[in-house]
C-alpha cells in the first residue's frame, strides 16, 4: 500500500505481517490522557489539528512528545474523507434526525458511527522516530495488532480473520474499526472498539463501513456481562505500548503547556455539554 499524501487506510491488514524493525536505542516514551467524559467529535478533531501543528513546531527542535487520545465520543455519525458533502447530504439529514451529530471526517474509510460505549483512540505519533521510517500499512497492522492481543489477554475473545481492517467476532460481528490519518508522518484518527451494548442500536442506524453484511458487536454483547470503559483504556494503553515498542506514562496535565492547555479546555466544554441520547429517537 502506498501512503498517499492526506491520508492512509490499509484493507486486508490482517494478511500482513510486519517485520522486526531496527530501532533507535532510546525511544522517548508516549505521553496517553484518558478524557472522563464524552467528547464532541468535531472539538475533538480540533484537538487533534491543534496537537499536530504543536508537534510539527516543536519536531524543528526535537521536542515533540507523542501521544495517545484515549476516550469516548458523544453520539455522532462521520463520513471518510472520499466521501463528498453532496452524496452524504440526504444522510446527514436522517440521521441527525435521531439525535446524532454528523460530521464529515479526514480519516480513511466510510460511514460510521461512534458514542459512548465505545472506545476510541487517537494516537499522535511520529512514525519517523522509527528506523526505518514506518509506512502505514505497518502503522495500522501494529495497531491491528494491537486490538487482538487485548481482546484474547483481557476477554478471551479471539479475532476471526477477514479480508477487511478491523477485528471481527466472526464473519458478520464486528468489534473495532480502524481508519487513519498520516501527515508529514505524523498520524491522526485511529481505532474504535464497541465495550458495552450502548452503540449497537446506532450502529443499526447505518450500513458501517460499508460492509452490508456486517453488524456490530461488543465486548460485553460477546461476554454476556458487563465491561468497565477505565479498565479497558488501561489495557489498551499498555499494549500499544508493548506492540510500538515504547514506554507509556501518563501526560501530566499539571505542566499547563500548550499540550495541556487544549486537553484542559476540551474536558471542560464536555463536561458542560451534560447527558446526551442513549439511543436513536
Amino acid at each position: 500500500m502506498k501512503e498517499k499524501k492526506g491520508s492512509a487506510r490499509s484493507r486486508g491488514a490482517n494478511a500482513f505481517c510486519f517485520k522486526q524493525m531496527q530501532t533507535i536505542p532510546m525511544f522517548p516514551p508516549v505521553f496517553f490522557h484518558c478524557f472522563r467524559h464524552p467528547l464532541p467529535y468535531a472539538s475533538t478533531l480540533a484537538l487533534q489539528e491543534k496537537l499536530h501543528n504543536i508537534q510539527l513546531t516543536h519536531r524543528r527542535l526535537s521536542a515533540h512528545k507523542d501521544i495517545l487520545l484515549l476516550l469516548q465520543h458523544r453520539p455522532v455519525y462521520t463520513s471518510g474523507r472520499r466521501q463528498t458533502d453532496p452524496s452524504i447530504q440526504d444522510e446527514r439529514s436522517r440521521l441527525t434526525a435521531f439525535g446524532a451529530d454528523f460530521v464529515p471526517a479526514t480519516r480513511g474509510g466510510q460511514l460510521t458511527y461512534h458514542g459512548p460505549g465505545q472506545i476510541v483512540g487517537y494516537p499522535l505519533m511520529d512514525l519517523a522516530r522509527y528506523t526505518p521510517v514506518m509506512g502505514a500499512r505497518e502503522y495500522i497492522c501494529r495497531m491491528q495488532k494491537m486490538l487482538e492481543h487485548h481482546l484474547d489477554e483481557a476477554h478471551g475473545i479471539k479475532h476471526c480473520p477477514s479480508e477487511h481492517t478491523g477485528v471481527f467476532l466472526n464473519a458478520t460481528t464486528k468489534l473495532a474499526s480502524i481508519g487513519v490519518q498520516v501527515r508529514h508522518r505524523l498520524t491522526s484518527h485511529g481505532f474504535a472498539l464497541n465495550v458495552t451494548r450502548e452503540p449497537l442500536a446506532w450502529f443499526d442506524k447505518v450500513i458501517a463501513c460499508g460492509l452490508d453484511d456486517v453488524k456490530a458487536g461488543s465486548i460485553e454483547t460477546a461476554k454476556g456481562a458487563a465491561v468497565g470503559i477505565e479498565k479497558e483504556m488501561a489495557g489498551l494503553a499498555g499494549w500499544f505500548g508493548r506492540m510500538f515498542e515504547r514506554e507509556m506514562m501518563e501526560l501530566d496535565l499539571k505542566e499547563e503547556g500548550e499540550i495541556s492547555k487544549a486537553i484542559l479546555a476540551l474536558e471542560k466544554e464536555a463536561q458542560a455539554l451534560g447527558n446526551w441520547d442513549s439511543t436513536p429517537s
